[in-house]
């Protein structure tokens, strides 16, 4: 396994220059002065790791010498992609954005299985205000490569998406740079390696920054989480994707100073949460089938109670607001038994840990479920309640109390103090210190900005 990771990381390491080179001319919409933010986060990087020293991660390692970073970074609950990619730019936790999945939670009229649908427009999926938005109405522009809970915003100016679109202006970039052609970018996200999706999503960003310039870049490396979702946190896997992560992020710093951006470019390296192993799934909604909640019909189970798991978090919804105060009571007393539950937390008590108010929003859930160690909530309502396995698994989700949950933040370049050591931040603060580099104001924002590590 260390020489398939050293392969790995071999390999890595040589791709991090471009095959083509890029130029520094801009198409005269760019921002031709003043700070730029380019905000990154490697989904899923857990603080801990940087505590080994083997981590082979030379570029993040100098960034953090030369500027600011922290212990560690809190997320909010749940600890999950979307929600926490959220509040990283609106500065207010999921009680206030809503969001509470990779997508909007909906609940079809049949009774049958909720779905979670990403590309629900931003506007309807995200009920607060984001960067991009206060800096829209300052006349400044945004960049975003795979951002989450985005999909469709008008005020960001410049895109190439999770699923981009051939016609989209980044994309016509890079097919006129021979660095993908209109056939890869159609069928995107079929067949391709996560390794080959970042690589081009670097190209993206790098295409974003030194021809379009905007004020704000949002750029998402997701290799690192789905390779830790299959083999593990801090796994040899893991721990090739994050070199991997690491040589995209050089490869940005390269083209940004090859372009005589950098010196007015600070670059917040942050993940958004972190991420730990399990030997044992859940499937919360084989018990609402065994307890005769669920029933078959037409071939698939309905009813009026479901659960949405999520790793180490599940969202149990009761559809029938009539039968809700006669039900919580029994479901709370049966899933208290169910293996591998630790808590099960009211719909105000979730509220207490960040969580959308009841009635506010039907992403609210009604009970809120947390696994134990070693144990993660997954979908399935024919498998056993409980299967195990003989290697472990990551997930996340888990409180974002969780020590393994807490994640990455580093801050450097123009506008930041160098050799400032962090103690454990809250994600909350990220936006807010954004908005102060960048000279708007985001009056939502819940806590205040890392003034410290400010020039």
């Amino acid at each position: 396994m260390r020489n398939l990771l050293a392969l790995a990381f071999a390999l890595a390491m040589a791709s991090i220059q471009p095959a083509h080179a890029q130029t520094s001319h801009n198409d005269g919409t760019a921002a031709t002065h003043g700070p730029i933010v380019v905000l990154i986060t490697i989904d899923g990087f857990p603080a801990r790791a940087l505590q080994d020293p083997r981590l082979p991660m030379p570029a993040l390692r100098k960034l953090m010498h030369d500027g600011a970073y922290a212990q560690g970074m809190q997320p909010i609950n749940p600890s999950v992609t979307w929600p926490n990619h959220t509040t990283l730019i609106t500065g207010v936790n999921a009680s206030e954005h809503h969001v509470m999945a990779n997508g909007l939670i909906t609940f079809p009229q049949d009774g049958s299985v909720p779905e979670v649908k990403p590309w629900t427009p931003k506007d309807q999926l995200v009920h607060a205000r984001t960067l991009y938005d206060v800096l829209a109405e300052k006349g400044m522009s945004t960049g975003q490569v795979d951002w989450v809970a985005i999909y469709g915003a008008k005020n960001v100016q410049w895109a190439f998406a999770e699923q981009p679109e051939v016609d989209s202006p980044i994309a016509q970039d890079l097919i006129a740079q021979g660095l993908v052609t209109k056939e890869q970018v159609a069928s995107f996200g079929d067949d391709s390696t996560p390794a080959w999706r970042d690589e081009i999503w670097t190209d993206a960003a790098i295409d974003i920054l030194v021809h379009h310039t905007p004020n704000l870049l949002l750029f998402h490396l997701l290799q690192t989480d789905t390779l830790q979702h299959e083999y593990g946190a801090l796994s040899p896997a893991a721990y090739a994707a994050y070199a991997y992560a690491d040589t995209r992020i050089a490869k940005l710093i390269d083209a940004a100073r090859k372009a005589g951006l950098l010196d007015r470019i600070t670059f917040v390296i942050a993940s958004d949460h972190g991420f730990t192993d399990y030997t044992h799934a859940v499937h919360p909604n084989v018990e609402l089938v065994r307890a005769g909640y669920l029933h078959q019909e037409k071939g698939s189970y309905r009813g009026d109670v479901w659960i949405q798991p999520e790793g180490g978090e599940a969202s149990l919804y009761i559809r029938d607001s009539a039968k809700r105060a006669e039900l919580l009571p029994k479901l709370k007393a049966d899933f208290a038994k169910v293996p591998g539950v630790a808590a099960i937390y009211t719909a105000s008590e979730a509220n207490q840990l960040g969580l959308p108010a009841p009635g506010s929003t039907d992403q609210a859930p009604d009970l809120y479920l947390i696994a134990k160690a070693g144990y993660s909530f997954t979908d399935g309502t024919d498998e056993p309640l409980v299967t195990d396995f003989e290697n472990a698994r990551g997930a996340h989700g888990y409180l974002n109390t969780n020590p393994d949950m807490q994640a990455l933040f580093v801050a450097s370049g123009a506008h930041i103090k160098h050799g400032v050591r962090l103690g454990a931040i809250s994600n909350l603060r990220v936006a807010p210190t954004i908005a102060k580099l960048l000279d708007v104001s985001l009056p939502a924002a819940r806590q205040a900005p890392l003034t410290d590590i400010l020039q």
